[in-house]
């Protein structure tokens, strides 16, 4: 019968045909190692995420499995361009133009859509565990507006 080697303690048979150690906490954690995972690009939606063995490591090196957005597994590929080319001379007909700054006013700042008390209220109803479009009934604003009240109070770390 198998056995632990940390312990000593007997294994069950279908524990001992992967792991040589056994489930107590104290063997766990001193004989337990994690998984390398690798995100592998199957199309442009979604990446496959895969345990990096041998045969994976064989499949990236063959080239049979990459990432889309890649030339190669590895640092990204440039992006395609124009080669660099000798500069085109101005045209003889036309004088050189001097570019112009663009002279923009300055935009005033977004002003909310919602009142403080709106807002107060929005993010008691939401720490009660109400959805947006519970929050939304109440606050006789739309389902859209309560989720962007919400929001903005996370990121402006209220909540």
């Amino acid at each position: 019968m198998a056995q632990c080697i940390t312990c000593g303690t007997e294994l069950h048979p279908e524990r001992a045909q992967k792991y040589d150690y056994c489930m107590a906490p104290e063997c766990q954690e001193k004989n337990a190692t994690g998984l390398t995972m690798v995100a592998v690009g199957m199309n442009k939606a979604a990446d496959e995420l895969m345990i990096l063995d041998e045969q994976t490591r064989e499949d990236l090196a063959s080239g049979r499995l990459r990432d889309q957005r890649r030339g190669s597994f590895g640092p990204s590929a440039r992006a395609p361009g124009p080669a660099p080319g000798p500069a085109r001379p101005a045209h003889p007909a036309r004088p050189a133009r001097t570019p112009r700054r663009a002279q923009s006013a300055p935009r005033p700042a977004a002003r909310p859509q919602w009142t403080a008390k709106q807002e107060r209220l929005a993010l008691l109803y939401n720490e009660q565990g109400l959805r947006p479009d519970e929050i939304a009934d109440k606050l006789g604003v739309s389902r859209y507006l309560a989720t962007q009240i919400i929001l903005a109070a996370k990121n402006r770390g209220k909540l």
